[in-house]
């Protein structure tokens, strides 16, 4: 039950918070900070998608456990997305794998963040159950909004 009030409570929050509107970087140091900011989220959620892949493909044990952390750390970070993504980096030179459709189709990728947060969350509760078939497909679910986003927003 704990577990579900943390996950409404997020979902709450989720259409609340994540709407993307952004204003335009007002220097290149402000473009170049605003980058960097993204791209550690993004790592971060790399971090904690690694471990997962590995227990969904088979090649580590699942441990329920680590899955429930790395999920709800991954649901935290699906959070800031629209907050650090704010900031249109677009006419500058920064170095990023992201394409220029992020400020064009907002709504977009607003969704997409929005999708990453119920999957996360849903990978929370599967956690929970401590079934495996159900964890190895929440992570199939986390994974494919993950990968639906690079497919749409990233070089």
């Amino acid at each position: 039950m704990k577990i579900l009030s943390k996950v409404l409570l997020v979902g709450l929050v989720s259409i609340s918070t994540t709407s993307v509107f952004a204003d335009v970087a007002q220097s290149e140091k402000h473009a170049i900070k605003a980058t960097e900011l993204r791209q550690s989220i993004f790592s971060l959620i790399s971090s904690n998608m690694g471990s997962l892949g590995a227990m969904a493909k088979g090649q580590i044990p699942v441990d329920a456990t680590v899955v429930e952390k790395n999920a709800l750390r991954i649901n935290q970070l699906s959070l800031m997305l629209g907050d650090y993504f704010k900031t249109d980096t677009s006419s500058f030179n920064v170095t990023t794998d992201a394409k220029n459709s992020i400020w064009t189709e907002q709504d977009k990728f607003a969704t997409n963040i929005e999708n990453l947060t119920s999957a996360s969350s849903a990978l929370m509760v599967a956690a929970q159950s401590k079934d495996e078939g159900a964890i190895k497909k929440a992570i199939g679910g986390v994974g494919k909004t993950c990968g639906g986003c690079h497919d749409d927003f990233r070089d």
